[in-house]
């Protein structure tokens, strides 16, 4: 017996599986597989139930989400993208809805991303996912953070190197992420006004590099206490900071007036020391 919408096929260890689909808007639409002809041909019905359903008096409404979806054989995210083709006429393949001036993206039913217009193709071809906390997209074969697209480096500290200004942290709008430390080892102390920048090797703890009145100094002292570990035979591989508004003899010029202090100097000779007599 056929259903509408539904066609049966094989998984690879040879026990049936039925896919359903369906056609609007001038797309073939698929609406996932399932375990069974009646929950396929129930998706089916879901799917065109959604896409006919009058947005301004139906119950069908992505404001309504959470309950639609703990209803629906469909996934939240299936029932998204179509709520997104039958309101605005667009169909991703992602779980997007849009809106006036920005749009959301589903990680569940109850959980939602907002992004700026602007994002909207990119994330319309990269699918969001989240492991052990952190967010990214898979981009030609890598895994990438979301936050790289802010200038936000990987390990920085949310409210100590950056933060969600309206403190709503699914908020990805640029209006409201602001870049506190853009650089590797600096830290913005003071307020506004009169902000300080910390220079800091961390090395079995931070350790004072120096302070100083602008991020690319205290950016570029950084940059000069990690190459006299590396001098000292500190194998750390720390990452360095590249300022690519500074030009490059402005840079020297910088790098040749800092001085190191004589503490963190006879810290990384100790350090050294340390390793090359372990005591027993």
């Amino acid at each position: 017996m056929s259903e509408t919408g539904v066609y049966q096929t094989k998984l690879k260890n040879g026990k049936p599986s039925y896919r359903a689909s369906l056609t609007s808007h001038g797309r073939h639409i698929s609406l996932g597989s399932f375990p069974s002809r009646a929950k396929a041909h129930r998706a089916y019905l879901e799917g065109r139930r959604i896409l006919s359903d009058d947005p301004a008096t139906g119950d069908l409404t992505i404001d309504r989400l959470e309950s639609i979806a703990s209803s629906f054989v469909l996934s939240y995210s299936k029932i998204v993208m179509l709520l997104n083709l039958r309101d605005n006429g667009l169909y991703f393949a992602t779980p997007i809805y849009i809106r006036k001036r920005l749009f959301h993206y589903y990680l569940s039913e109850t959980e939602r991303l907002t992004f700026d217009r602007e994002d909207l193709f990119y994330y319309a071809r990269h699918r969001i996912m989240r492991r052990g906390g952190h967010l990214f997209v898979a981009d030609y074969g890598s895994q990438v953070t979301i936050f790289g697209r802010y200038g936000i480096r990987p390990f920085a500290v949310k409210d100590r190197d950056y933060r969600f200004i309206n403190g709503d942290d699914t908020d990805f709008r640029y209006s409201n992420i602001e870049i506190i430390n853009p650089y590797h080892g600096v830290l913005r102390q003071g307020n506004i006004g009169n902000y300080k920048y910390k220079a800091f090797l961390h090395l079995r703890g931070n350790h004072t590099v120096g302070t100083f009145d602008d991020p690319e100094t205290a950016a570029i002292a950084y940059n000069k206490a990690v190459d006299l570990a590396k001098k000292n035979g500190i194998t750390k591989d720390f990452p360095l900071n590249y300022l690519d508004s500074v030009a490059p003899r402005t840079y020297a010029e910088i790098y040749d007036s800092i001085r190191i202090s004589d503490r963190l100097t006879t810290y990384l000779n100790s350090v050294l020391t340390a390793a090359y007599n372990p005591q027993n």
